[in-house]
């Protein structure tokens, strides 16, 4: 029986041998944390068996495939497996695959420790500056290199390859040389084991997302560009290649001239149940930890928090979630929120035009939004506002989820939707930390709002105006800007209680926002919104009162009335400049 693996802590050691005194599958800890292969297996940590994803990784004999995922999906876990299945070494490893699926193949299971291995993992390359990030960058080659160390006394390299070798774990190689050092470490590879290697490249894509946010992508993605186009294009020493990362950068800013590479996103159905987990692995690890009662009670509830990602014709739940689920004993909580940072998402929403922040408003409200899917990400047309970057961005690291997959004329198109709780929550926080400053007093002045006390409310909505215009300063889209984040900060903040929709038919025309409490004894409100520009002579007072008019003229109001609610608060809210006025009508 494989042992159990104790972290250091005793009073994690005390519990874990207290449950080992009583006879049931929950005394093997959960793997939080862990993704080497190796630890999972021999130390008996819960293992959800992705082994099949040799067999058709074999199958598809692909020369380079890159499989991009959300992060915390399983991408380092998975090739840290491929690393111990096809890596040759003087102990056999073959019997960390006893009694997985991959084991019932034996003519897979004869590529096992058959080959040299290069793996390297980007999880950890970021910092402030490009040279902060390709320092952390030279010393991960340097790592892989030394752990192939005994090269240095190969025959089948010379004098001066173990002076350049050296150099490389040494940290004292010219820029150049750790550019082209995966196509050397290839040839080295190949040269000594008679064998072609395989490459392993882990999270590829984080260095230019930390380049992106910290105003270094260029240099990041220039260096990743050589290393992995030497490397890998047209490389006679390599055997097959495999790269992982939460999405496909752009092919002409990477992979320019990578033969061909087979790309398997989230949109297609290879790889599609090896990232992530599937509802039938689910119930079984509950299963397994001891924990059925919460799998029959509340499975419905399960669904709701952590499922609902599509890939290929499969949905998956984020396994890092449901593992902390577990072993927070059932509680439903954000788990991927606090696994890393969301800075690019609220950057990305903080700095979206108009009609970006309205259908982020729909998504909000449980509505799907129809768009082109797009797998290359050029993270210059995020700088510039692209929509269509940005939505495939939120969409292939993990902020949205697809149905209905079609193709509209030559491009392909989707309906994306927040694919659960967790998610909303995401969105909610991020919109929600925009009016954090403790002077504002926003969930005091929303409660003024729904309770119908309007003078309070606009009290402290001036006040709030007047702070907030700092956080939005968008250059001349600044009234905009502050007005569809209030938008989002009412949808996040009343959604439980409220029926708030936005920008939707009524009676003659579009109301901008609709309040309605699921209560029909509270009072509903009707906002509209008016932008005076600043060269314009209009003033706020006409501007409100022109507003509250269309109010009426429209007639927003008939539809609450039609569905019975008798109190019913028109709302004029009117921006000039940093001026605002707020006016309620009869």
């Amino acid at each position: 029986m494989r042992g159990i693996f104790f972290i250091g802590q005793p009073l994690l050691t005390e519990r874990l041998t207290n449950t080992m005194q009583h006879k049931g599958p929950s005394m093997r800890p959960l793997p939080i944390g862990i993704d080497d292969f190796e630890k999972i297996i021999s130390q008996n940590y819960h293992y959800v068996d992705k082994s099949l994803f040799i067999k058709e990784l074999l199958d598809y004999a692909a020369g380079v495939t890159l499989i991009p995922r959300p992060r915390r999906f399983g991408k380092t876990l998975n090739l840290s497996m491929l690393k111990y299945f096809f890596e040759k070494t003087a102990i056999s490893r073959a019997s960390l695959f006893d009694g997985l699926n991959i084991a019932k193949h034996p003519e897979y299971m004869k590529h096992q420790g058959q080959y040299p291995v290069i793996f390297l993992t980007f999880k950890f390359i970021e910092g402030e500056t490009w040279e902060m990030c390709f320092e952390k960058m030279k010393r991960l080659i340097a790592n892989e290199f030394e752990r192939h160390a005994y090269l240095l006394e190969s025959v089948a390299l010379s004098p001066f390859r173990k002076k350049e070798f050296q150099k490389i774990i040494e940290l004292s190689a010219s820029d150049t040389a750790y550019e082209v050092s995966l196509k050397d470490l290839t040839m080295y590879l190949a040269k000594h084991h008679n064998q072609k290697p395989i490459v392993l490249l882990d999270e590829y894509d984080v260095p230019m997302q930390n380049g992106f946010k910290n105003n270094y992508y260029n240099k990041a993605a220039q260096f990743m560009r050589l290393f992995i186009g030497d490397g890998l294009k047209g490389n006679d020493y390599l055997n097959f290649g495999v790269i992982t990362g939460c999405m496909r950068i752009s092919k002409e800013s990477i992979f320019t001239g990578l033969n061909n590479p087979d790309v398997c996103t989230i949109l297609g159905d290879a790889y599609s149940d090896k990232f992530g987990l599937l509802e039938s692995e689910v119930k079984s690890l509950l299963k397994e930890c001891g924990i059925e009662t919460c799998q029959q009670t509340c499975m419905e509830e399960i669904r709701a928090w952590y499922n609902g990602f599509s890939s290929g014709h499969h949905t998956i739940y984020n396994p890092w979630s449901i593992i902390n689920f577990i072993n927070k004993k059932c509680e439903f909580n954000s788990y991927w929120v606090n696994s890393s940072s969301n800075d690019i998402i609220k950057k990305l929403i903080k700095n979206s035009d108009e009609e970006v922040k309205e259908e982020i408003a729909q998504l909000l409200q449980g509505k799907t939004i129809c768009k082109r899917v797009d797998e290359n990400i050029v993270f210059a047309d995020l700088d510039e506002g692209q929509q269509t970057a940005l939505w495939n961005f939120l969409l292939f690291s993990g902020y949205l989820s697809f149905k209905n997959l079609r193709l509209d004329g030559t491009h392909r198109v989707a309906d994306l939707f927040i694919p659960n709780k967790e998610i909303v929550s995401i969105y909610e926080s991020t919109i929600l930390g925009w009016f954090s400053n403790k002077e504002i007093r926003y969930n005091t002045m929303l409660q003024y709002l729904v309770d119908g006390n309007i003078t309070e409310f606009t009290k402290l909505f001036e006040k709030f105006v007047i702070i907030s215009f700092g956080y939005f300063d968008v250059g001349n889209q600044e009234a905009e800007n502050f007005y569809h984040a209030f938008v989002l900060g009412i949808l996040a903040t009343l959604a439980t209680t409220h029926f708030i929709t936005s920008n939707r038919e009524s009676g003659l025309g579009r109301y901008d926002v609709k309040i309605a409490p699921h209560d029909k004894t509270k009072p509903a409100i009707i906002i509209e919104f008016k932008k005076v520009e600043p060269d314009e002579h209009e003033t706020l007072e006409s501007a409100a009162a022109s507003a509250l008019q269309q109010i009426t003229n429209k007639r927003y109001a008939i539809e609450l009335e039609h569905i019975g609610y008798t109190h019913i608060i028109p709302l004029a809210i009117v921006f000039k400049g940093k001026q605002v006025l707020v006016r309620r009508g009869l």
